[in-house]
């Protein structure tokens, strides 16, 4: 699989954002070792999504390029998937669930998708999914479960190792396990003694669970702010986090937002949950990371900042207000 990972860097370096890497000198010290973050919040639509999505694409015959392309996604692989099928001329369809994050919505649609709502359950996506297949031929091309989406998501990392050199661990938000997968491919193949730690919220634990227990167990009822960790993991990337992760680790809810809080404030970025989970992760001090070198990749940064902008300006209303 690490062959895989190269080629897809070699076939979609030229269209990807080479995204920063950057530090953070407070982390450093609380940490007592040197981070680096893969900020992928940078990437293009946002998130890491958009190199699997293109990687996925431009593999397509002709014949499936003309029929068009349909994913289920609570919004970014659906912007990832319509921004690149739009870049290649392709058809793009995202069912979406109806409790999606409207920001997220509206972007898919401004890259170029048709949407398709459906009800809030997993199952209901799938259901939607498979009658517009069977109507119209598309191909479906999975958010995580996917190998050649796997590849794309793992050229982040490989960036990272390529750029940095030797690291000792990686941090990797885990959801669906596609970053994940990816992320370790790339890391065992590059720098074999580093350990690769997903981290996941304890509200949907069902990575964690499933790699503990030696087999996948679905998700039930997830309820966390990291909207994109929601889902479960699929065949090919249990296996391959089954094989290649070192460990799973959770964190709170609480945890979550301070992670978040803190790239805000100390690194001036906008990053959103599913992003912050592996900051918070190493925050967290469940791995000793004293004179150690630590890649965390941040995943992305949509986050719907439309109620802060709405209260921000009612207050400037109300100040330039003359009293009468």
């Amino acid at each position: 699989m690490f062959q895989k990972v190269e080629k897809a860097y070699e076939r979609i370096r030229e269209v990807i954002s080479p995204t920063p890497i950057m530090t953070s000198s407070t982390i450093d010290r609380t940490t007592s070792s040197e981070c680096f973050f893969k900020c992928e919040n940078f990437q293009k639509t946002g998130t890491f999504k958009f190199r699997g999505a293109f990687n996925a694409l431009s593999q397509l015959s002709p014949e499936q390029k003309m029929k068009g392309v349909i994913t289920h996604s609570s919004g970014n692989h659906a912007q990832a998937l319509a921004l690149a099928a739009t870049l290649q001329g392709i058809e793009a369809v995202a069912v979406m669930p109806e409790n999606a994050p409207p920001v997220k919505i509206t972007a898919t649609k401004g890259y170029g998708a048709e949407i398709v709502v459906c009800g809030s359950q997993p199952t209901d996506r799938e259901k939607t999914v498979k009658t517009l297949i069977e109507k119209h031929g598309y191909t479906f091309i999975h958010p995580y479960n996917d190998l050649k989406v796997i590849a794309g998501a793992g050229t982040a990392a490989y960036e990272l190792i390529k750029e940095i050199g030797k690291l000792d661990y990686v941090f990797c938000p885990v959801g669906g396990g596609g970053l994940l997968s990816g992320t370790a491919i790339a890391t065992k193949g590059l720098c074999p003694s580093c350990r690769v730690i997903g981290v996941e919220p304890k509200n949907a634990d069902d990575a964690y669970q499933s790699f503990k227990a030696g087999r996948i167990i679905p998700v039930s009822n997830p309820n966390t702010i990291a909207d994109g960790l929601r889902t479960s993991l699929g065949n090919h990337t249990f296996r391959i986090i089954s094989e290649k992760v070192d460990q799973i680790i959770t964190v709170s809810e609480q945890e979550i937002a301070d992670a978040m809080q803190f790239i805000w404030e100390r690194m001036k970025m906008v990053v959103e949950p599913s992003g912050a989970v592996s900051l918070a992760g190493v925050l967290s001090s469940q791995t000793d990371l004293e004179s150690k070198k630590a890649g965390i990749i941040i995943s992305g940064g949509n986050i719907d900042l439309t109620e802060f902008f709405t209260r921000m300006r009612i207050q400037i209303k109300h100040s330039s207000q003359k009293p009468t």
